[in-house]
């Protein structure tokens, strides 16, 4: 799908990057990629870099155009659950222990891989090796994520986003309750000390995660969290903050004595979004995985678990976290 733009209006020597970012309501990174894909013209000629200066009446021409993923480096001889899918989306339902996409330290298959070898037709706005993704979870979280299979369904969600109507509540089983439901507001940034780490840290970015408590017993409790921003780590760092830790995340210092645990206990359990084509709030479920039932079956009745962790009980009770303890 080709697009025409031409340029009414301009701040002085405004770069095509930062003008078509706006116009197209995508981040400055996916505009380089097709710049980098020699999608973007600027009257007629290709566009070599994001800091081409704009003049009024320019006329420029971005190609959307879809790709299947082709990486089969490594065999992708895993599956992965599909909640939903149609001609704009999929909403998966990602296991633990799988990288969502490819990087030079990776060396093994990753959803993207997958989603190759299963012929899927995938946006390219984030780039070949992130073809598709629109947010990513961390190698040993599981849960839902939704996959764009075009461009402009790929805007359409990457705006929604970045403007919080996109949401996501996620379930974890910690070694300690909290004391109350809370807001957690700290920046994060790199940890000085550990390049694997983020950090609380005071030239950091700035984040924000609610905490509920759902259900305690011990050592092992299950708690819900919903994120207001997108860092990296962000639930593991802002939980380490206040002493509380994710069974199985022993990078940010959980400890068992002869733990067994094989990954982080960590679910991204709900996911809702304004659905780009027809404009239908979409809401959806991701089933926890056996490893983190078993750990709380160990401790709560199913029926408990259940009734804990009704989604529509979780959404709402998130709407009023604006007046529960704030901690920055």
């Amino acid at each position: 799908m080709n697009q025409t733009i031409v340029v009414e209006a301009l701040n002085i020597n405004e770069r095509i990057d930062s003008y078509l970012s706006l116009k197209l309501k995508i981040s400055r990174n996916q505009i380089s990629n097709l710049i980098k894909n020699e999608c973007v013209k600027l009257n007629l000629k290709p566009v070599l870099k994001g800091s081409v200066k704009l003049n009024l009446d320019d006329v420029i021409e971005v190609e959307l155009k879809e790709a299947v993923s082709e990486n089969l480096e490594f065999e992708a001889d895993f599956d992965v659950p599909i909640i939903y899918e149609d001609n704009d989306l999929i909403v998966l339902n990602k296991p633990a222990n799988l990288v969502v996409h490819g990087a030079p330290s990776v060396k093994e298959a990753t959803l993207v891989d997958w989603l190759g070898k299963k012929g899927f037709l995938l946006s390219t706005l984030s780039g070949e090796s992130r073809a598709g993704i629109v947010h990513r979870l961390d190698k040993g979280t599981s849960g839902a994520i939704v996959v764009a299979k075009n461009n402009r369904a790929h805007a359409a969600l990457s705006a929604q986003l970045s403007d919080k109507t996109m949401g996501r509540i996620y379930l974890a089983v910690t070694d300690l309750p909290l004391k109350e439901a809370c807001v957690i507001e700290r920046k994060i940034g790199r940890n000085p000390n550990n390049r694997l780490k983020k950090a609380i840290t005071k030239d950091g970015r700035e984040a924000k995660s609610a905490f509920l408590n759902l259900a305690e017993s011990g050592n092992v409790n299950l708690i819900a969290a919903k994120l207001f921003t997108g860092r990296t780590h962000q639930i593991r760092v802002h939980l380490s903050s206040i002493n509380r830790h994710i069974l199985g995340d022993t990078l940010y210092g959980f400890k068992s004595e002869n733990d067994k645990i094989k990954r982080v206990m960590l679910h991204a359990y709900g996911l809702y979004f304004k659905h780009p084509s027809s404009g239908e709030h979409m809401s959806f479920v991701a089933s926890i995985w056996g490893d983190f039932e078993e750990i709380l079956l160990s401790k709560f009745e199913k029926g408990t678990i259940d009734e804990k962790i009704d989604f529509k009980g979780l959404f709402d009770a998130f709407s009023g976290c604006d007046k529960w303890l704030r901690i920055s």
